[in-house]
């Protein structure tokens, strides 16, 4: 999918944002025709672009036809690969003789001209003289239709359906790479959700079951936290969780651990009240504790301190995890990061992919290791949530 069509739409809204702007300073009233006719043709279409956002639905179209109506200044009908979805200013029998010139552009991918004869109702006073029917496209794919007929037939009624037709276009690609979008940030937490799970599921209930005899109330207290924390890292609903909800996780975790460490694993943790309400993506601080656990402490032999430190940093909120294991190499840890090695079973680069994702590049993980010396990774989480995330 082409990505100029940002470029195309970013330029539009600056545009609609100018004019709107010019319209609020002198009072609403735009000083000549052209300004006038300019702010009003962009004001008609940013209000059917947010409907058509959402996909091509029968939901979707009868939001949209009205403002689609008013651009083409005659009826419409908006249909897809299996028939009409909405009609504004079209009565039944015209939609009727519309529906198979719709099945044409469908399946042809050709715009339908539209003669008076084809638009023969049988009622003497019909004043409908012409139409167009304009295949929409999504990816190159015909996915549907856009009609209109007028009471004047011209060839500038074909060129204006043409370029409605493509301004509807944009809005379904839009809306397509959106969908796409959202199915990889699905698709990437479900990868994630399944690395942890083999591993962590294993550990965790062979601790609890080594407590049920020597201490049951223990047993019966990382029971419930276990409940606690597959419940949050399995749960379908949102993305999008608070700091304080995702570090609730990382000390159910780290309770696990623990019990399973005991003396070997030492835990400080350190948050800034302030930053308890931040959003940030689900399961992106928990994966780095494990894997400082997994593969920096339990490797050596001797006992480990873990450090977990979030900081109040102005506009954003800033989140350190410091072990003082085995390290790695640094060349490998690129490997890593860079989805090249294998051995980054706990996700190391999906939480590093899904934090520049989000919040821009410069927001990775940052991380300092050697072989012998420890590891510290650190993040910067922006206290405002990115408008486009879902």
């Amino acid at each position: 999918m082409d990505v100029a069509i940002w470029g195309a739409l970013a330029g539009v809204l600056v545009v609609a944002g100018v004019v709107v702007g010019l319209a609020l300073r002198t009072g609403g009233r735009l000083g000549t025709p052209s300004q006038r006719t300019t702010y009003e043709t962009l004001h008609t279409a940013s209000q059917a672009a947010p409907p058509l956002r959402a996909g091509l639905t029968r939901r979707s179209a009868h939001d949209a036809v009205p403002h689609l109506r008013r651009l083409l200044g005659g009826g419409v009908i908006l249909a897809d690969r299996n028939g009409i979805l909405a009609v504004n200013g079209v009565d039944t029998d015209h939609s009727a003789l519309l529906e198979r010139p719709l099945e044409a552009a469908v399946s042809s991918g050709k715009a339908q001209v539209l003669s008076t004869r084809q638009l023969t109702c049988g009622d003497s006073l019909c004043s409908l003289q012409g139409g167009v029917v304009v295949p929409l496209r999504v990816d190159r794919e015909v996915v549907g239709a856009l009609g209109t007929v007028a009471t004047v037939a011209s060839s500038a009624l074909a060129r204006l359906a043409t370029e409605v037709a493509l301004f509807v276009s944009t809005q379904l690609e839009l809306a397509e790479l959106e969908r796409e979008r959202s199915r990889a940030d699905q698709a990437q937490l479900r990868f994630l959700r399944a690395q942890i799970a083999p591993h962590f599921v294993y550990n965790a209930l062979n601790t609890i079951g080594s407590f049920i005899r020597t201490d049951p109330e223990r047993a019966r207290e990382l029971l419930l936290g276990f409940a606690d924390f597959t419940r949050y890292s399995f749960r379908s609903h949102g993305q999008w969780v608070t700091m304080a909800e995702e570090l609730r996780l990382v000390d159910a975790y780290l309770d696990l651990e623990r019990a399973r460490f005991g003396d070997r694993l030492f835990v400080t943790m350190r948050v800034a009240p302030e930053v308890l309400s931040v959003m940030l993506p689900s399961l992106v601080i928990q994966p780095l504790v494990e894997n400082a656990v997994r593969h920096g402490l339990e490797p050596s032999e001797r006992p480990g301190s873990l450090s977990i430190v979030v900081s109040n940093e102005g506009a954003e909120a800033a989140v350190r995890i410091e072990d003082d294991g085995i390290g790695a190499d640094p060349v490998r840890l690129l490997g890593v990061l860079s989805g090249t090695d294998p051995s980054d079973s706990v996700g190391l680069h999906n939480v590093d992919e899904r934090l520049r994702a989000v919040f821009g590049e410069e927001h990775g993980l940052r991380i300092r290791t050697a072989v012998g010396g420890g590891t510290t990774v650190t993040l910067r989480i922006p206290k405002r949530r990115p408008v486009a995330s879902g």
